[in-house]
């Protein structure tokens, strides 16, 4: 339906509405029509006034639509004016009119009515990110730094990932702006991205790197840097923090997972204690493995092939040098089918120890147990991000030593384009692990920031090779 261009009489309407298919549903597509075509205002205004006129009143659903296009527009008075009708014709609104004014409201000079919705939404729901950081950009656009820092270290105890495009607003509107407290928060959003495995974009990159040599009599001078396979800085010279953990982080971090990630959650749910007790008892008969691979997630490497051909191809690549492999595997593995042929499960079992769990279970408890039981130097093989593990260990020393093993740890396949099997991982089979740890990290005088060059999500084991060296003269 394509909306008039200028405002229509009762009639007009009328006429409209009755050569509509659907007349029942005529104002909510019209309005979405109007809201994708960004009508003119006066145009849904004069579509609102007519259902008001034969009505008596207007839906809370064509009044949210109407607010949409308002809020798209940027038409500050309008959205102040269905503020005031809506508060107060209805008694609560709903998350999509509360996201709607405070989009809007934040940005005019309105924006504390914004931040009043938001105190208003923490009564009845958690606020969305989206909420949060249009009040965050408010406040920093109006020069309120502490508020700006409250709404994000609320926001980030709520478990709201903040987006790069709020941390980049923080960095950018600090630039040349003085005071220790702000360098500290600052400072801190860097510790986020080190804690939680985060590589900043280059744009934002690139923001911080000016933040940095804009810090009044800070003479910092940052360079964009590839650090050598050895972990020392071309630029500064520095050694990068060493990627092993020690024997008492590695012992620390084993007991850890075994206490709260294995048996502390319902790992159980998925499998039985009978069969996780026979898995147990498998693996110590079986140690140590120097690589153990989750057989099902590997298995869906390329879509197009079958999947115990995908298996084949790992576990060839894996075992090379005698590497000794534990797969893990599902029971319907065993079934003879067009994904799983027989010959080849066969000529995989000479090639490496297999477990067959029940077609159920959950994978990730067993790949774990058995990597960590079997010592500092085994690896293992998944191309999942083990979020929800790291997410069940408590404090935030164990879920950095969890994400600094796993970097170390995790091999992942994926298929090159030219089609072979290839690996990119934070380990090569072939070529030792990387000698350093890629994350964010200080001495005081010096950071190392490591960087992707796309806004993509990298994934956990993907290991970036460009970093943003900042140096204190």
């Amino acid at each position: 339906i394509q909306p008039p261009e200028k405002p229509l009489q009762a009639e007009e309407w009328n006429r409209l509405r009755e050569s509509f298919q659907s007349p029942d549903v005529f104002e909510e597509v019209m309005l979405n029509s109007m809201v994708r075509c960004n009508s003119p205002i006066d145009v849904a205004k004069s579509l609102l006034t007519h259902v008001a006129k034969s009505r008596g009143d207007i839906a809370y659903y064509l009044l949210v639509k109407y607010l949409a296009l308002c809020v798209q527009q940027r038409q500050i008075s309008e959205i102040c004016d269905m503020y005031n009708i809506m508060k107060g014709r209805f008694k609560i609104l709903e998350s999509g009119a509360y996201n709607l004014f405070i989009r809007g409201l934040s940005n005019s000079d309105q924006w504390r009515v914004a931040l009043t919705l938001l105190e208003e939404i923490k009564k009845i729901m958690i606020p969305s990110r989206t909420n949060y950081e249009c009040c965050i950009k408010a406040a920093v656009h109006h020069r309120e730094m502490n508020l700006a820092f409250e709404l994000y270290h609320e926001m980030l105890a709520k478990d709201l990932v903040p987006t790069s495009d709020i941390l980049q607003t923080f960095f950018d509107y600090s630039r040349g702006m003085k005071g220790a407290e702000l360098q500290k928060e600052l400072f801190g959003i860097l510790l986020y991205l080190r804690e939680n495995q985060i590589y900043p974009h280059k744009t934002l990159t690139w923001s911080i790197k000016l933040w940095f040599e804009s810090i009044p009599g800070g003479k910092w001078k940052g360079h964009l840097t590839t650090i050598k396979d050895s972990g020392h800085c071309p630029v500064c010279n520095h050694q990068l923090e060493d990627s092993d953990l020690s024997e008492e982080e590695y012992s620390n971090l084993r007991e850890r997972i075994i206490r709260d990630v294995i048996h502390g959650t319902d790992t159980f749910r998925k499998t039985s204690p009978q069969e996780f007790e026979a898995f147990q008892t498998f693996v110590k008969n079986r140690l140590p493995f120097d690589i153990v691979v989750d057989g099902l997630n590997v298995s869906h490497v390329k879509s197009k092939r079958k999947q115990c051909e995908n298996l084949f191809d790992a576990v060839n690549c894996l075992a090379k040098d005698n590497a000794r492999l534990l797969v893990l595997g599902r029971k319907h593995m065993l079934t003879n089918s067009s994904n799983w042929k027989r010959e080849i499960m066969k000529e995989l079992q000479n090639k490496a120890d297999f477990f067959f769990a029940e077609n159920i279970s959950e994978d990730d408890a067993f790949l774990l147990y058995a990597t960590l039981h079997s010592g500092k130097h085994c690896k293992f093989v998944t191309r999942d991000f083990l979020r929800d593990h790291k997410a069940c260990l408590s404090d935030s020393v164990t879920r950095h030593l969890f994400r600094k093993w796993q970097r170390g740890h995790q091999i992942a396949f994926s298929h090159s384009i030219e089609g072979n099997l290839k690996m990119f991982l934070s380990v090569f089979v072939q070529q030792p692990a990387l000698r350093y740890d890629c994350v964010v990290q200080t001495t005081g005088d010096t950071w190392h920031i490591p960087y992707k060059d796309t806004f993509d999500e990298k994934y956990s084991y993907e290991i970036p090779r460009k970093w943003l060296c900042l140096q204190q003269k």
